[in-house]
């Protein structure tokens, strides 16, 4: 069992409830293979701090770009919220070695690994909200989270991928890129998508992901590698 106090110092927030925390690393797999632990798993947590989150960073780039137009603060959140940078910077605060899962899922550390940190840092911020406030809640998204606005904005992550791609195809070729399902598997509550990028009949690329949406942001980004367009 990992000792959350640890995790708990190295955020500087003391919990009342310290399960509560504990409940933020629990994935649904790790209940299938313990069924009698004694806490649910970090859905529920996971569904209010993703909700906290944005509300935490609406807020910030509010207030910081008054000048700025819904169109690119919204770009911004985007990049500062996605599984990519959420997990980066769950890997920071080293969340993985308190992740709680299957032997199957801790075997995987490829992109499914990467939505299961940010699941679980989306978990951690409903936690501290539910134990400390909002107040808490926001200091710890501000410290973790807004603090890599710069590196968002220096390195042009805000761009849409598949907004640039389009752009490039219409701009380079005049032809309107479409997206395909290639192949869907996995339950209801954990399906994944293999989404293929075409332009006309050629398949550019392919993109896997939770969504078809997050498949098609894949496939996007490596569309534009794939055609040296980025």
């Amino acid at each position: 069992m990992p000792d959350t106090k640890e995790f708990s110092e190295r955020i500087n927030v003391l919990f009342k409830n310290p399960d509560l925390l504990l409940q933020a690393f629990v994935h649904r797999s790790y209940l299938n293979e313990n069924p009698k632990f004694r806490l649910s798993h970090n859905e529920r947590l996971e569904f209010l701090g993703d909700a906290v989150l944005e509300l935490t960073v609406t807020e910030a780039l509010y207030e910081k770009y008054p000048e700025k137009p819904e169109g690119e603060l919204t770009s911004f959140r985007a990049a500062l919220v996605n599984a990519k940078m959420l997990s980066v910077v769950a890997e920071a605060l080293g969340m993985n070695e308190f992740l709680l899962m299957s032997k199957g899922e801790s075997k995987d550390t490829g992109r499914a690994r990467q939505f299961l940190l940010a699941n679980a840092l989306e978990a951690v911020i409903g936690a501290v909200y539910l134990d400390r406030g909002y107040e808490t809640a926001h200091k710890f998204v501000m410290e973790n989270v807004l603090v890599r606005l710069s590196d968002v904005i220096e390195n042009k992550l805000f761009r849409d991928p598949k907004s640039l791609f389009q752009e490039f195809a219409q701009e380079k070729v005049s032809i309107t890129p479409s997206y395909q399902v290639i192949k869907e598997w996995g339950p209801d509550h954990d399906r994944n998508f293999v989404v293929g990028l075409y332009l006309k009949d050629e398949l550019v690329a392919e993109g896997e992901g939770h969504s078809k949406q997050t498949a098609e942001v894949n496939a996007a980004e490596k569309g534009l590698v794939a055609k040296n367009w980025n």
